[in-house]
């Protein structure tokens, strides 16, 4: 039941978001069903459109976030995400969720969306949150961290394309669940992206980029990054 109403009240704090705040166009019809049909007539927001002749109910719905996500992996955490890609109902509307497990003194690692502000519900457990501004006007000050903890029932939002992270400072297990603007807003791991691209970035930039020696960056570089989400 507490899942159940943490999801509904993350649906229900980013619905009441005015659209023109929204990361993605406004919708210019009340649905665009996603389809890979390339025969169909209209291709709106990187989608085919589903014939609204065809659309039923469920292209609206999607279950099974009440089954926590798997979290053995090195971070302790699992994003299940609830975007276009899952639901095709949701394409043109501006809006996704996801349902974020964590083990104990799990982390879900730095990462941003580029495309979406992300508001996050805690349902079970204790979170330390955070999010880092971008770089200030003034290049001698230091991009400013906003930190808080969070427990069940507490609302923590992350503005958009801005580095955030999520950490369980618990002996049990957490939940939470999160709204964001955009129907695909895309993720960004900040670790992953920079040292463990394919191909790799050239040592020389990551050395010079990050002051430290190259025996780091190869240390770095040789490590297994793997998606969460």
């Amino acid at each position: 039941m507490k899942i159940i109403f943490g999801f509904l009240a993350t649906i229900l704090i980013v619905s009441l978001a005015p659209f023109s705040y929204a990361s993605d166009p406004s919708p210019l019809q009340d649905f665009c069903v996603a389809v890979s049909d390339s025969a169909s007539a209209v291709f709106v927001n990187g989608k085919f459109c589903k014939n609204p002749n065809m659309v039923v109910a469920d292209d609206f719905f999607l279950s099974g976030l009440n089954k926590p996500g798997n979290t053995s992996n090195a971070v302790g955490s699992r994003v299940t995400p609830v975007n276009v890609n899952q639901l095709p109902g949701l394409n043109t509307l501006g809006i996704s969720a996801v349902r974020i497990d964590y083990a104990p003194y799990g982390l879900n690692p730095p990462h941003t969306h580029p495309r979406a502000t992300e508001i996050l519900v805690v349902l079970e457990g204790t979170l330390y949150v955070g999010f880092v501004t971008s770089n200030p006007a003034n290049p001698a000050m230091k991009n400013k961290l906003f930190t808080k903890y969070l427990n069940p029932g507490d609302v923590f939002v992350f503005p958009e394309g801005l580095i955030h992270f999520q950490f369980n400072v618990g002996k049990t297990n957490a939940v939470a669940f999160a709204g964001l603007s955009s129907q695909n807003p895309g993720v960004i791991t900040i670790a992953n992206a920079v040292f463990g691209s394919d191909p790799p970035i050239n040592p020389t930039v990551l050395t010079k980029a990050f002051q430290v020696e190259k025996n780091v960056i190869d240390y770095l570089q040789a490590q297994f990054w793997s998606n969460i989400g």
